[in-house]
């Protein structure tokens, strides 16, 4: 897949006054100025001593400057895209008069963006680019389409990650992907056009069925997910128990010194994941490596992950939603309190099983995904799962509370979130509880400084809402016989 590339049209009133300009006059620079100048040239050549010499120059001269000034005001008009890629951004030439040092910069060049309003219409609203050279380019809003210029701030979002964005602009943002649905479509393609870009330097394949490794210790019985750099397979193990194995592959085209951090905090992490010890989190039974890959060995749990059950029953009542997530905030408030922190990165409803007893188990951990990550640059995790600060490799506690959120929306519509948006779940449907609309709301909002401070905020919350529904649960009391 080729990188991703944005052609932005901005249309300002000075450009489309001068292309209206050269579209009325074209008669005169495209066939009146050139006949004449051939009927000149004709008249010159047939009386060549009538006309001084000087006199033919100069007229020749001013005949072909006039049409290369109209051909070059034209081109000047004409050009009004801004061209976006991961290298940098390409100004249309009316910049250049703000851009002494030329149209193109670099994403390194753009040191910070802010939303200039002037609170009297959107018309005065101008988003204005600073660049390390001391340059400020304004662009008016209302000179780019919504959509394109969501797609812009994205853009920055994405590839300007030593940017600074003001909060009054990262506000708009959030605006402008919550209040304009048809831009959903153009700006969730842009998203997964993207991480579809970044996957492509991986290749892997996967075991088949009746693959042994360790010398027969374990044999697949089949896959149960591939993705990235990773598959998770159901094996047995010493021809008598059922467990799962999660295999992961550092890319041998990925930098040397990348792939041996990579291997390195594979191992390392695999034997701190064997510590961990939580009724609701999957054992890790052992790590091993074969034939440059890398697994874990887990304990196997017989149930369906979440996503499995919405399929299958639909969408979950909101109390046993929140008794779910209650379970989840807690298994991340453990997680969240080792030392260092884990940050699981890939908390959706594929990755939380249904235990056949009823118990919520969260199973696979993206905390040694982070190193792949670094080595290939790759994004692991679902695409509407993952927030805005992990998708630049930067990845704080706070990005599994906006998972979490997603996670609490999908079982409450049946629906995955739209990408890099805040969910509201009671926009989706009527009867969702508007203090639990509110929890989804703010675990999903784009920057982290506002999301709940820390996971046991969340999990308070949710318990706070869980009294409030028993509270109201009517008590059937049965009428006994007199």
């Amino acid at each position: 897949m080729a990188d991703l590339q944005l052609h932005i049209e901005y249309k300002n009133l000075p450009n489309k006054v001068l292309m209206s300009a050269m579209t009325i006059l074209f008669p005169v620079w495209a066939i009146f100025i050139p006949a004449s100048l051939g009927l000149f040239i004709g008249h010159v050549m047939r009386n060549p001593a009538e006309i001084p010499l000087h006199v033919t120059i100069l007229g020749c001269v001013s005949l072909i400057v006039s049409v290369l000034a109209f051909l070059g005001l034209t081109a000047y008009a004409e050009d009004k895209y801004i061209h976006i890629s991961k290298n940098g951004i390409a100004f249309p030439l009316s910049f250049l008069r703000i851009l002494r040092a030329g149209r193109n910069r670099g994403w390194t060049d753009l040191t910070n963006v802010e939303l200039i309003d002037y609170g009297q219409s959107d018309k005065s609203n101008l988003i204005a680019l600073g660049f390390n050279s001391g340059e400020l380019v304004p662009l008016r809003t209302t000179c780019i389409k919504k959509q394109d210029l969501e797609q812009l701030l994205m853009a920055i979002e994405l590839w300007a990650t030593n940017c600074k964005r003001s909060p009054q602009l990262i506000s708009y943002q959030n605006d402008l992907q919550n209040s304009h649905s048809s831009s959903k479509k153009g700006y969730t393609q842009m998203w997964e056009e993207e991480l579809g870009r970044r996957f492509t330097n991986t290749v892997f394949i996967p075991l088949e069925p009746d693959n042994t490794l360790q010398n027969g210790r374990f044999k697949i019985i089949r896959q149960l997910a591939f993705g990235g750099l990773s598959a998770i397979y159901l094996a047995q193990m010493n021809d008598l128990d059922l467990v799962v194995l999660k295999e992961a592959v550092v890319p041998k085209n990925a930098e040397k010194q990348k792939q041996e951090e990579a291997e390195e905090h594979l191992v390392r992490e695999a034997k701190f994941l064997k510590q961990l010890d939580h009724a609701n989190i999957t054992h890790v039974l052992d790590h091993f490596f074969e034939d440059g890959r890398h697994y874990l060995v887990l304990q196997y749990l017989n149930g369906q992950d979440l996503r499995q059950y919405v399929k299958q029953n639909g969408r979950v009542p909101q109390e046993k939603t929140i008794e779910w997530a209650i379970t989840i905030s807690d298994v991340l408030t453990y997680l969240h309190s080792q030392q260092p922190p884990i940050i699981h990165r890939d908390l959706t409803p594929d990755n939380l099983i249904l235990t056949n007893k009823g118990d919520i188990v969260l199973i696979d951990f993206g905390a040694a995904n982070q190193f792949l990550g670094a080595a290939t640059g790759t994004i692991i995790g679902k695409q509407a799962y993952i927030p805005a600060e992990q998708l630049r490799g930067k990845a704080v506690l706070q990005s599994d509370i906006y998972a979490l959120g997603c996670t609490i929306n999908y079982l409450l519509t049946g629906q995955d979130p739209i990408p890099l948006a805040i969910a509201h779940p009671a926009g989706i449907l009527d009867d969702i509880d508007p203090a639990l609309d509110e929890i989804v709301a703010k675990c999903t909002a784009f920057e982290p400084e506002d999301r709940y401070k820390n996971i046991a905020e969340v999990g308070q919350a949710l318990k706070e809402l869980s009294a409030k529904f028993k509270a109201n649960t009517p008590i059937a009391i049965e009428a006994s016989s007199g």
